[in-house]
């Protein structure tokens, strides 16, 4: 792995999942790295068991609600002044929203295209002067945004995620444009495409399976549900999975990408 000693890391939604998986890859990477969340109670545990494991580790977290700006700004100032200025900026927040065209109301289109950009806006402008002063320093900074493969490939029952999740993709794109030209130190911006990941919301449907599936351990029940999603690898990604392409495109690893996305379905995409 590479090593990330002296480099601080900022993870939005990281007390769990996909951003906490990308902590600990970062935390034993070397790094410093500052999270975030909405729950105090999550974050405190968080932080107390990656203190246990990692003991010298530098770390520093904080409620935020990544919607608000100042509570980002906020955010943005504390980390510094608790790790330093930051060089890597991964943007986690943020869920799916099950509804069609039909039964989407106009307060829900607005809160889904809300959540899904300004939990990309608010911190991308919060830290990017301190990802540009880092740029100049050393050559590489970067911003990684989650993203769904709903980008490119919609599903018809997340109608308002699919199309916020489409507008995020070219969101990204804009910007690894627009940060790469003029005169400002160069950051780079990048972003993954997740499939089915193992998280709470499918423990708690295979938790609430119904009697015909009782028998089945959760192994079989994934497995049936990557065959029914026609996913070639016949399984759920674990969030480690994605994590590690979190860490390639945050770090120097990747230093000569900019504009891209990485797919991480297993093969669930059905495009080139």
């Amino acid at each position: 792995m590479i090593d990330l000693e002296g480099q601080v890391a900022v993870v939005t939604g990281g007390s769990s999942g996909i951003g906490l998986a990308t902590v600990e890859q970062l935390l034993q990477a070397g790094a410093a790295v500052a999270f975030c969340g909405r729950s105090a109670e999550r974050l405190q545990q968080t932080e107390a068991a990656l203190r246990e494991r990692y003991p010298q580790a530098r770390m520093f977290s904080a409620t935020c609600d990544v919607l608000s700006q100042e509570q980002v700004q906020a955010f943005a100032a504390a980390v510094e002044a608790q790790l330093g200025p930051v060089s890597m900026l991964i943007n986690n927040a943020g869920q799916g929203r099950v509804s069609t065209f039909a039964d989407t109301a106009d307060e829900a289109w607005t809160e889904e295209l809300r959540l899904k950009f300004f939990s990309v806006i608010y911190p991308t402008r919060a830290f990017l002067p301190q990802l540009q002063r880092m740029s100049a320093a050393h050559g590489d900074a970067a911003v990684v945004c989650v993203n769904s493969l709903l980008a490119t490939q919609p599903e018809p029952h997340m109608v308002a995620t699919s199309a916020a999740r489409a507008g995020v993709h070219n969101l990204v794109r804009s910007l690894a444009t627009e940060f790469a030209t003029g005169a400002a130190p160069k950051v780079r911006v990048n972003g993954i495409l997740i499939g089915l990941v193992e998280s709470g919301q499918w423990r708690r449907r295979y938790e609430a399976r119904g009697p015909e599936q009782q028998a089945q351990s959760w192994q079989q029940w994934t497995g049936a549900l990557a065959h029914k999603k026609n996913i070639q690898l016949g399984r759920l990604g674990l969030p480690q999975e994605a994590a590690r392409a979190i860490v390639f495109l945050a770090t120097p690893l990747s230093s000569y990408t900019t504009g891209s996305h990485i797919d991480v379905s297993g093969g669930l995409s059905r495009h080139a």
